[in-house]
C-alpha cells in the first residue's frame, strides 16, 4: 500500500463542533419523528426508537445541565434525571425542549471555562470537551436513528475524521488519575485515505485501583500517540465515515482494509472489541 502524505490530526473550531450539534440533531429528530416508536434499534438491539429518543434527550439534558452550572458536578449540583414522558409525541416535544437548552447553554459558555468532563486530562475539563464531545455523540445517534427508519446518509468527512480520533483517544484510551499505562513498542496507524491524516495509536497495558476497590492488573490498552516517525507495525486504512461508524460498532469492516502484524493487531482488537453506547 503506497504511504500518504500524513499531516497532524487537527480539531474542528468550537463553532464547527456547534454546528455540527445542531445539525446532527435535526437530523436525529427528523428521521424519528415519524419512525414506529417500538421499531428496534438495529445498531443497539436492546433500543427502540423511542429509548433511543430518550437517551439522547437525557445525554443532552445532563450536559445541559453541567455547562449551566459550570464547574460543578452532576453530584455537587444534585442533578436529578427527567422523568420520561408517557407518550411518543411527548418524547419528541422533552427533546425539542431539552435539545433548545442545551444547545443555549453551551452557545453563550466560553469553550474555555472550566467545567466538568469524565476525562482522566485536567486539560479537557472545559467547556470545550462538551462542544466535541457532545457533536459525536449526536452524530453517532443519528446514524442509529438513520439505521432504525432505513435512511442512512453520508457523514460529513472532516466530522468523521476527528471522531475517529476523539473516539480512539477519548472513549478507549481515556486514562483515569488513578490507573497508569505501559506502552508496549508497537505502533498502530489508522489511515483515513479520504482525509489525508492518520491517527496514530500505540497499545499496552493498564493497571490500576478504582475508587470502588477494583484492582486492574496488565489489562489490554490503546492510547493515541503523536506520530513515532516509524513505520507502522499495523495500518488500519479506509475513509473517514467508514472507519468512525465501524469503530463505533455501527457497521461491519467492508472496505476497511488491515495490513500487518497480526499479534499487534489481535492486542487492538480485544480494546475495540469492547462495546460503546
Amino acid at each position: 500500500m503506497p504511504p500518504l502524505s500524513v499531516r497532524t490530526m487537527t480539531r474542528l473550531s468550537f463553532p464547527e463542533y456547534l454546528t455540527a450539534i445542531r445539525r446532527e440533531s435535526d437530523r436525529f429528530r427528523e428521521v424519528l419523528v415519524d419512525c414506529d416508536p417500538a421499531a428496534t434499534v438495529p445498531s443497539c438491539p436492546e433500543w427502540t426508537a423511542a429509548d433511543l429518543l430518550w437517551h439522547l434527550t437525557t445525554v443532552q439534558h445532563w450536559w445541559g445541565a453541567i455547562v449551566t452550572h459550570r464547574p460543578q458536578t452532576g453530584e455537587e449540583l444534585g442533578y436529578v434525571e427527567p422523568d420520561r414522558p408517557a407518550s411518543y409525541e411527548e418524547l419528541l416535544a422533552s427533546f425539542d425542549d431539552t435539545h433548545a437548552r442545551f444547545v443555549a447553554a453551551v452557545e453563550t459558555a466560553d469553550p474555555t471555562e472550566p467545567a466538568y468532563s469524565w476525562s482522566g486530562d485536567p486539560v479537557n475539563h472545559t467547556v470545550g470537551f462538551t462542544y466535541r464531545r457532545q457533536a459525536h455523540e449526536a452524530l453517532v445517534h443519528r446514524l442509529d436513528a438513520e439505521l432504525t427508519a432505513g435512511k442512512v446518509t453520508p457523514f460529513d468527512t472532516a466530522l468523521a475524521a476527528d471522531g475517529v480520533d476523539e473516539a480512539l483517544d477519548w472513549m478507549y484510551g481515556n486514562l483515569p488519575p488513578w490507573g497508569s499505562f505501559d506502552p508496549l513498542p508497537h505502533y498502530v496507524e489508522f489511515r483515513l485515505t479520504d482525509a489525508g491524516t492518520s491517527v496514530w495509536t500505540q497499545p499496552g497495558t493498564f493497571q490500576g485501583t478504582a475508587p470502588d476497590g477494583t484492582v486492574y492488573t496488565d489489562e489490554t490498552d490503546l492510547h493515541v500517540v503523536a506520530d513515532p516517525g516509524r513505520a507502522a507495525d499495523v495500518v488500519v486504512s479506509g475513509p473517514a465515515a467508514d472507519l468512525n461508524a465501524w469503530i463505533w460498532r455501527r457497521r461491519d469492516d467492508a472496505g476497511i482494509e488491515v495490513t500487518g502484524d497480526a499479534t499487534v493487531w489481535d492486542l487492538v482488537r480485544t480494546v475495540l472489541d469492547q462495546p460503546l453506547d
